[in-house]
């Protein structure tokens, strides 16, 4: 792997592979991240390509189209994060109430972009989750995950909650809502480290990678229901 790059101000600066089927989307990506400062390692044009590709060039950050001919974004996913767990994959779509990126979400990707996002849109979801959080818009995601959530298939994400504290319970209920950091430590009376510590032990006890599929686990285990 090449050296970490980072910005003047000491910011680290992720290196992103983009995937997509269509030739224009990518290299119109790639000039936009290009121009703000993000290198651009790779691109490949469908799944089984860009598993390739991760593997060899080790990206920080996955833009992954879902609907490509072949390995399909969500496949190519599974297996960059069964190899990976580390690496970071946003999903490219054409509608955001798509149950093809609640699957994704809940197969471990860090979060989903509509096609259409703007330019500077695009840079701050990369360096967003190239830090390791997760995109969430909560209005977007919350009704994304209330369509499909419930249905005929089992479970994308289940873990056991009995081993989580009454509090981590409540932390984690809360995040299927949608809370962030802030105003979970608002909402819980509690300070921005002490719920960063409830976090991250849940993600640890859960075995869950962050925020995206900790929404997902919330609704599938019924501690946040669509009326809830």
């Amino acid at each position: 792997m090449s050296a970490v790059a980072e910005t003047p101000n000491g910011d680290r600066v992720p290196r992103v592979l983009i995937v997509d089927d269509q030739e224009l989307i990518r290299t119109g990506f790639r000039m936009i991240l290009t121009a703000r400062g993000i290198e651009v390692v790779g691109e490949a044009a469908d799944g089984a390509a860009a598993v390739d590709a991760e593997r060899r060039l080790e990206p920080d950050v996955v833009l992954m189209d879902i609907r490509m001919p072949g390995v399909d974004g969500i496949e190519a996913t599974r297996r960059i994060l069964a190899r990976n767990p580390r690496c970071r994959i946003l999903m490219l779509t054409t509608f955001d109430l798509d149950r093809y990126v609640y699957t994704a979400l809940a197969a471990g990707a860090s979060g989903f972009l509509l096609k259409d996002v703007t330019a500077d849109h695009l840079a701050a979801a990369v360096r967003l989750v190239g830090t390791g959080d997760a995109l969430l818009a909560p209005s977007i995601t919350r009704r994304l995950v209330e369509r499909f959530a419930v249905g005929e298939q089992p479970p994308a994400v289940h873990r056991d909650l009995a081993q989580l504290t009454p509090r981590e319970l409540e932390v984690l209920t809360l995040l299927g809502r949608g809370l962030s950091n802030t105003e979970l430590a608002e909402t819980l009376t509690l300070s921005e480290a002490t719920v960063k510590t409830h976090v991250a032990r849940i993600f640890a006890k859960l075995e869950l990678r962050d925020r995206a599929q900790a929404v997902v686990l919330a609704y599938e285990t019924g501690l946040v229901t669509p009326s809830g």
